[in-house]
């Protein structure tokens, strides 16, 4: 009897090499992402090619592929995930880079906020002087008056 193994929620037996097809289906990404992660060096570990030229992926891809996404949602970069999987690859553990990969991603977005925060503040300094009828004098001078620097 073969052994088989469930993965998100689809039962595979183990050992089988499963077409791109099938990886597709069976994780919710596309053909063409799946393709495209396997060109940028994300998948070449786990990918294989059949006698007629079809990928063959080992079902331990789903796990792979599940680490890429969440590293996507969390905002790291396919080249950042490259290097994380490159050190897992190598046999080691790569929580230390996966925390340097978040901590810089913290650091940007919290410059991201300073930088809105300080646009919030303009634009609200300019909506808080408004006027819908500027003098007749300023409307030969500019486009929008409102927008004049002071």
């Amino acid at each position: 009897m073969s052994k088989v193994e469930t993965v998100q929620g689809h039962t595979l037996p183990s050992k089988t090499l499963l077409k791109i097809g099938q990886v597709a289906q069976t994780s919710g990404l596309s053909v063409k992402t799946i393709r495209y992660y396997e060109d940028h060096g994300l998948l070449t570990p786990v990918v294989q090619r059949s006698k007629n030229g079809y990928r063959l992926f080992d079902p331990t891809i789903f796990n792979r592929l599940a680490f890429i996404r969440r590293a996507k949602s969390l905002g790291l970069s396919l080249s950042s995930i490259q290097e994380i999987l490159e050190v897992h690859d190598q046999g080691k553990l790569p929580c230390g880079v996966v925390k340097d990969r978040l901590l810089a991603k913290l650091d940007t977005i919290n410059q991201q906020i300073a930088a809105l925060e300080l646009l919030k503040t303009e634009l609200q300094g300019i909506l808080s002087g408004w006027q819908d009828q500027p003098p007749p004098s300023q409307l030969e001078q500019t486009i929008c008056p409102n927008l004049q620097d002071p």
